[in-house]
């Protein structure tokens, strides 16, 4: 047509012709539209099938001639206004939308601007759905040539109209635009993100990320981040559905629920969106990836973190990329553990987002995975919320995964893994029982691993499993069988680990059968049927009856019981039932009354003890101890030589359990009140007389046992009349509470003296709920026998180490002290004695209620006279025996429970159980119930402190200013000083709770911190943590004039360390912290008798104090020297007693201390000291050059000290650090050596000279070593000349980046002692070693010549270079 057209002689005018022709064919609606249409040409012979299926419009043909193209595209955009309002047709395909069509994929465009210019007209005045097709279209009707200008108009289109957001950054996306033009639409549309719509949102946020460059990354995340709430996506949505259920009516409001919950559907749909365009763009853009997890790390404020976070962490964990994943869980776990990252976010994730943290499940449950896994108590709480959350949003099938991975923490045998594991199971039957009941198969699994779980482990999955068994709604009905058939199995098991199983278990199902209903069944009036208590009734008839052979099986039965009785709360009728023979049954069994007088066929004779009641004896009533043993001992005996079974026999390990019980049964009857059972506080029982463990030796070895075996008993029975009692208010009762303390802590040091004649011993069990009891049974028989052995000196040693680690320190203090009393007092010291730190497994637990007895005043005894005494008393007050009681034992228990212990994390389950031993109770309640009950405490404890501050400032001024003056106490100054230094320590591991980093602990925090700033300051309650840190850390420096040991000064300064830290600003108290610990080195510790302190626990306590001291000083390198330099040659020519003047802690004694912990830090210090770079200025060289001068200098004189100090404790650690100093010299100085040579070599000349002394000393200490051969040196050596030899290449190599080599030269260095004696054995190895290579460097050969080098290198050590010179020669002389 084009060449027919061109042909005509009317060409041009033809052309006119042609298109007026069209304009008036297309006139017709109908026409116009099948010009519009693809049209399917016939085939001559009729055959339609063999045409193409498609075939162009004849318009589309038409533009495809250039000459008639722009006339036609004038024609039809001319036309299409007259379209713009009709309605689609032919299934939604209008006229304007194939005007646009024909326009598209034009094999050339011949006046493309033209065209645009048009298109944009028209733009400009068609409805929004014309628009939007045009718009859409342009990147497939323009050249590249207009995408520039088109992407402008667009761009001003989009800031006038919103509507046209989506098909705008469509048709943006497809055009290829410069970048600067990109950058300016990005930020217009980023410009307008607050006001899109929410459907719109995920073209735009597609279209913001799609079109970043690696450079601008990271920026435009974060500005994206900040730009996309998605809270209020959905929240106003949330609360509009909720509004209108107020305000509307029934059927309204149904209507509004419907289509609110469907507008809430959608709106999540749209989030979800989002985040799929998110996660496209992290998954193909490394770039992007990055820069989220930039973003997101560089919120430093918890307020700032938004559910957008979460999310984007859970897509980028949920990426294949290995590294994205161990990035992200690193992060979130940095946020969780510093409280950015909060469960309140979390929780509004779930709330909120339920829907779209669906499809983040695998990603949800990995995290949680790795948090309960973590060896961080911070994480733990975080991974549990996560899996209680994904239980409580998702669907079934996520809950079945939820429960799979729970059951495989149960079952992984890590401690604090499985507790968490455990209570989150307990907490899900609780909240959603019906759930929880279809998986009720998985967690029967569990059953089958019971043999790593701990007591207190069982007892949780049995409440666990019980629950969902046997609970209101017995949804989980269909294993009860399998809870009887297991329980039943192991209560008639002989194997005595099984049937505590058993027990523990029964017990358990127990409290869940018998369980009191809801309030709704009361108007019922019977909440438990006749069957169900039938049930509970015949099972603890099974567990009484299975019990009765095995006395530790009885108490076990009654401990757990009485544990169920204390924490649940059960039906009327079953507390009735167990409550009704209790008191009949102890009254049977171990009461009895008192008659004028007792057989004497015992062991030991009998004898009424410890009565606290004023009346007469006569017709009273007393514990029948003594013949219960007696009875025991013998059944014990008969058990052996015949098998027939014996009747029930009543044991006295149940005399303790059985009280417990009884007791709480009262209690719970009687809403706290023990009138009816009074009169067990004040009974007497039927003991010995005490005096026979004054002649301990000379009775015979069943006599000792059974001695030793009834003070056991004694002081169980009294530490469970304590537990019971120590609650009640009346003055009368707390006396008597106070004397059965006093009774408790007589009676052992009764049993220590009878325990040190007793050797192999085996006490009597008290805690049955474990199998933790053999081995501490061998520990402690093996800690006596060693005690005989060796006598007392060795024996306290021995003790020590079956200690638990929390008590050493108090009893390491009070050897030392004995060690030094008068030689008066020796006789009374050489009398055997034991520590009974080794036996605290076999006595029974103290509550924590028994602590409140420390809101009780102190006395202390020298101050009063007999007269006094009486009067005092009614006060109800503590001794200082007493008050040591107690707080050993809150010590204990805080550190169980506070102390963050990696210890959970075992991979040998012993080690944990033989922990917990002892606190079974304890491990019932959450450290946060125990720090709270601790805070309530501390009032007592600050009066507690106050008063040993007071009583050592009264025996400084009533002896002038010492301590060991003629008005001193010694018993009384031990005791003190016990008290004084456990106060701080228990006030330590309070404040050293992990817990208190939690942001929902912070109140507590508070709290405790103002009860401390209080004590000096009022109105504590508006100050913030800072401030109230400020004032308890001024409060507690007041204590530092009054320490009696330096082991309490070390505890005042740990405690002084906790509490700036946990104020948050720990670097403003550096200064004081620092000035403290050099006054308690600067002080002279003696004790009570007048002799120094000395010892392995003063040795330790000064170790930790003087790193205390380096770590916060300013300027360690400074110290150091002045310490090396200035205090330790005060001591050189003085005797082994006399110490230094300026250092009073550092003798000959304490050398070792002070030069471990010197070496130890000066090569901390050098390890800050930033690496040389060839970037630094002149001036930062110089500054750093001047650090390590300092550093070489203070090594230099630390070495040579071996010349005098040459023990082998002191050439081990100067060994040990001297290559550690050596090897991050070689790292981090060499290569400042390497750049600052040219410019200051006079400077590096001379600290290699310096050096260079150093590493020859050290090379006679290796060559010392072999002539001794002594390993434990030897071990060292091959180490130590790789260093050596590493360093003489290494300034070789500076030498020649300097072009200085031909100043370089190496001979052999003589092997010589450590007197500078040469080694004659050696002397044909020739090491070609050491330094002494060195010097080489000193200088370049204009300046020194090669044999004057020589000279200085075979020269004695007299030739020193300028550090240290006259320290050393000091030293040459004082070895010599």
């Amino acid at each position: 047509m084009q060449q027919q057209l061109q042909r005509s002689p009317q060409y041009p005018g033809i052309i006119q012709e042609f298109i007026t022709g069209l304009e008036s064919y297309i006139e017709d609606t109908d026409r116009f539209r099948n010009c519009l249409l693809p049209c399917v040409p016939q085939l001559s012979d009729g055959d339609a099938s063999s045409a193409s299926s498609f075939q162009e419009s004849v318009l589309r043909a038409l533009l495809g001639i250039e000459t008639l193209q722009t006339l036609i595209i004038n024609t039809l955009l001319e036309k299409l206004p007259e379209f713009m309002f009709d309605s689609a047709a032919d299934g939604g395909l209008g006229v304007p939308r194939l005007v646009i069509n024909q326009l598209k994929w034009l094999d050339r465009v011949v006046d493309t601007k033209e065209l645009a210019s048009k298109l944009m007209e028209l733009v400009s005045v068609a409805p929004v759905e014309v628009q939007r097709d045009i718009i859409t279209s342009l990147p497939e009707i323009l050249e590249d040539s207009q995408h520039n200008d088109t992407a402008r108009e667009l761009h001003a289109l989009l800031q006038e109209n919103t509507q046209l957001t989506v098909p705008i950054l469509d048709a943006l996306s497809s055009l290829n635009l410069s970048s600067s033009l990109l950058t300016e639409v990005r930020g217009a549309v980023m410009a307008t993100l607050a006001a899109v719509q929410l459907e719109d949102l995920p073209v735009v946020v597609n279209f913001i990320l799609h079109s970043v460059s690696a450079s601008d990354a990271y920026e435009v995340v974060c500005n994206l981040r900040n730009k996309l709430e998605l809270e209020q996506c959905v929240l106003p949505l949330v609360l509009q559905a909720s509004q209108s259920r107020v305000k509307s009516k029934a059927t309204a409001a149904a209507s509004a629920s419907s289509s609110s919950s469907t507008a809430a559907g959608s709106s999540q749909d749209s989030v979800g969106l989002i985040l799929d365009c998110i996660k496209s763009a992290v998954q193909f853009q490394k770039s992007i990836s990055e820069a989220w997890i930039k973003a997101i790390e560089s919120v430093d404020e918890a307020e700032d973190h938004r559910v957008i976070d979460l999310l984007v962490l859970l897509i980028l964990h949920s990426t294949n990329a290995n590294q994205s994943r161990r990035a992200v869980e690193r992060m979130l776990k940095a946020k969780i553990r510093t409280g950015l990252i909060q469960e309140t976010l979390l929780q509004k994730s779930f709330r909120d987002f339920a829907q779209v943290m669906r499809g983040q499940f695998p990603s949800i449950l990995a995290l949680a995975q790795s948090l309960l896994r973590s060896p961080d108590p911070c994480m733990v709480p975080f991974g549990a919320q996560m899996y209680r959350h994904s239980f409580a949003a998702f669907d079934c099938y996520c809950h079945q995964e939820v429960v799979g991975s729970l059951v495989t923490h149960v079952c992984s045998g890590v401690g604090g893994e499985v507790d968490t594991a455990l209570e989150l199971l307990c907490g899900l039957v609780t909240e959603k029982p019906s759930e929880m009941a279809l998986y009720a198969v998985f967690a029967k699994g569990i059953l089958d691993y019971m043999d790593n779980l701990s007591p207190q482990q069982i007892r949780t999955l049995f409440q666990f499993l019980s629950r969902l068994a046997f609970g209101q709604h017995q949804q989980g009905s269909h294993i009860q069988d399998d809870m009887h058939i297991v329980i039943r199995k192991q209560l008639s098991s002989t194997v005595p680990k099984y049937k505590r199983i058993g027990i523990i278990g029964a017990v358990m199902v127990v409290g869940s059968m018998g369980a009191l209903g809801p309030k709704l069944k009361e108007s019922q009036n019977q909440s438990l049927s006749q069957e169900m208590l039938r049930q509970v009734t015949g099972l603890l008839e099974l567990v009484k009856w299975s019990s009765e052979s095995s006395p530790e099986a009885a108490a076990l039965y009654y401990d757990e019981l009485a544990n169920l009785i204390l924490t649940s709360t059960l039906d009327p009728q079953v507390q009735e039932m167990i409550g009704k023979t209790v008191l009949n049954d102890f009254e049977r069994d171990f009461v009895v009354d008192l008659g004028p007088d007792i057989k004497s066929s015992y062991l030991l004779p009998p004898r009424v003890m410890y009565n606290l009641d004023e009346e007469d004896t006569q017709g009273g009533i007393a514990i029948n101890l003594l013949p219960l043993l007696v009875a025991d001992i013998q059944n014990k005996g008969e058990h052996q030589n015949e098998t027939k079974k014996a009747q029930k026999q009543i044991s006295p390990l149940c005399l303790s359990p059985f009280f417990r019980l009884l007791r709480l049964c009262e209690e719970k009857q009687y809403q706290g009140d023990l009138e009816e059972i009074d009169g067990l506080l004040g009974c007497p029982l039927i003991l010995t007389d005490m005096d026979v463990v004054e002649k301990v030796e000379s009775l015979s070895k069943a006599e000792k046992e059974f001695l030793c075996t009834l003070l056991f008993h004694t002081i169980n029975w009294f530490r469970e009349v304590v537990n019971a009692f120590c609650s009640q208010k009346g003055t009368e009762m707390k006396m008597k509470v106070m004397t059965r303390l006093q009774n408790i802590t007589y009676l052992q040091t009764l049993l220590e003296r009878a325990l040190a004649g007793t050797p192999g011993f085996v006490p009597p069990v008290c805690n049955f709920d474990g199998e933790h009891t053999d081995g501490i049974v061998l520990g402690a028989a093996a800690h006596v026998n060693k005690t005989k052995k060796d006598g007392t000196g060795r024996k306290r040693k021995a003790s020590r180490k079956n200690s638990s680690e929390r008590s050493s320190q108090t009893e390491d203090t009070n050897e030392t002290e004995e060690t030094q009393q008068p030689e008066k007092e020796k006789e009374k010291e050489n009398r055997p004695s034991v520590s009974l730190a080794a036996y605290r497994p076999f006595f029974r637990e103290l509550d924590m209620e028994v602590l409140s007895v420390l809101q009780c005043g102190l006395f202390s005894r020298s101050l009063l006279d007999s007269e006094l005494h009486t009067n005092v008393r009614e006060e109800v007050l503590l001794g200082p025996a007493e008050l040591i009681f107690l707080l050993e034992d809150m010590h204990r228990k805080l550190e169980f429970s506070l102390a963050a212990s990696p210890t959970k994390r075992v991979p040998f389950l012993r080690a944990r159980t033989d922990r917990s031993v002892g606190f079974s109770h304890l491990q019932q309640r959450t450290s946060k119930d125990i720090a709270n009950c601790c805070v309530q405490l501390m009032p007592a404890l600050c009066t507690h402190l106050e008063n040993c501050h007071n009583h050592f400032q009264a025996v400084l001024s009533e002896n002038h200013g010492v301590v060991d003056g003629p008005a001193t106490d010694v018993q009384e100054y031990q005791l003190m000083s016990s008290c004084y230094q456990l106060l701080l320590q228990v006030l330590n591991t309070m404040f050293s709770w992990s817990g208190f980093s939690q942001p929902g602990q912070r109140s507590l925090l508070k709290k405790a911190l103002g009860v401390l700033a209080g004590r000096i300051k009022e109105g504590g309650a508006e100050l913030d943590l800072e401030q109230l840190a400020k004032h308890s850390f001024e409060y507690l420096l007041n204590f530092r004039s009054t320490l009696p040991s330096l082991s309490t000064a070390l505890c005042l300064s740990q405690l002084l360390s906790t509490v700036s830290e946990r104020g948050g600003n720990s670097a403003a108290y550096r200064e004081q912290t620092a000035s403290l610990a050099r006054g308690f080195l600067s002080q002279n510790w003696v004790t009570a008798s007048g002799e120094r302190e000395r010892g392995n626990t003063f040795n330790k306590a000064l170790h930790t104090l003087l790193s205390v001291y380096l770590e916060h000083v300013d300027d360690v390198l400074k110290a150091v020297e002045e310490i090396a330099g200035k205090g330790v040659p005060e001591i050189l020519n003085a005797s082994k007693d006399e110490c230094s003047a300026s250092w009073p802690t550092l003798s000959r004694q304490t050398f070792l201390v002070f030069y471990k912990v010197l070496m130890a830090e000066l090569e901390k210090a050098i390890r800050k000291i930033p690496a040389g770079k060839i970037s630094d200025n002149t001036e930062t060289q110089t500054k750093k050059l001047l650090l390590w001068n300092l550093a070489v200098r203070d090594f230099h004189i630390l070495v040579n000290l071996v010349k005098v100090f040459d023990s082998r404790p002191v050439l081990n650690a100067c060994l040990k650090y001297g290559r550690l100093f050596l090897e991050s010299f070689l790292k981090l100085g060499m290569p400042l050596l390497d750049y600052s040579f040219k410019r200051q070599k006079e400077d590096v000349q001379s600290l290699l000279k310096t050096f260079q002394l150093s590493t020859r000393q050290l090379h006679h200490m290796c060559g010392h070593s072999k002539i001794q051969q002594d390993t434990s040196l030897t071990n060292h050596v091959p180490a130590v000349k790789k260093s050596l030899e590493l360093f003489i290449y290494r300034v070789k190599a500076m030498l020649t980046l300097n072009n200085c080599q031909e100043a370089f030269w190496m001979g052999n260095l003589k092997n010589r002692n450590l007197k500078g004696e040469e080694i004659l054995s050696q002397r044909s190895q020739g090491s070609d070693a050491e330094n002494a290579e060195e010097e080489e460097k000193t200088s370049s050969p204009q300046e020194e010549s090669e044999d004057e080098t020589l000279d200085s290198d075979t020269d004695g050590v007299k030739k020193t270079g300028r550090g240290g010179e006259v320290d050393e020669d000091e030293v040459s002389n004082d070895s010599e």
